[in-house]
């Protein structure tokens, strides 16, 4: 297995193992501990979605992480709406998902070669 892989995956499981175990001084107030943990999971997960985005090697890799920072959006819709109480983060998660599902098509359609009407 190359090297690069076993540090990456060590980062992340003591990314994982801090915002799990550790306690967290909060900047916010949180009605509960796990959407303050789970607020934090999708942060880390998006910055490395970032990185992916920054650093991918290819143009499909900079895709798929493109559309998994979407799917991370629609999280943050999702754990907004719990904490908050308010249903348009929920109108907002679905309005993105849409067109982050529309944008992936038409960009994988181009990265393919097609054109758009084929």
């Amino acid at each position: 297995m190359n090297t690069n892989w076993v540090f990456g995956f060590i980062v992340i499981v003591i990314i994982a193992a801090a915002i799990l175990l550790l306690p967290l001084p909060s900047m916010m107030q949180w009605q509960s501990e796990f959407l303050e943990r789970a607020f934090l999971c999708l942060l880390v997960s998006a910055g490395l979605c970032l990185w992916r985005v920054l650093r991918g090697p290819t143009a499909p890799d900079r895709a798929v992480a493109i559309d998994m920072l979407g799917i991370l959006i629609v999280g943050f819709c999702a754990v907004l709406s719990i904490a908050t109480g308010r249903d348009w983060y929920i109108d907002i998660g679905i309005a993105w998902a849409l067109q982050s599902f529309i944008g992936i098509m038409a960009l994988s359609k181009y990265l393919e070669g097609k054109e758009f009407d084929e």
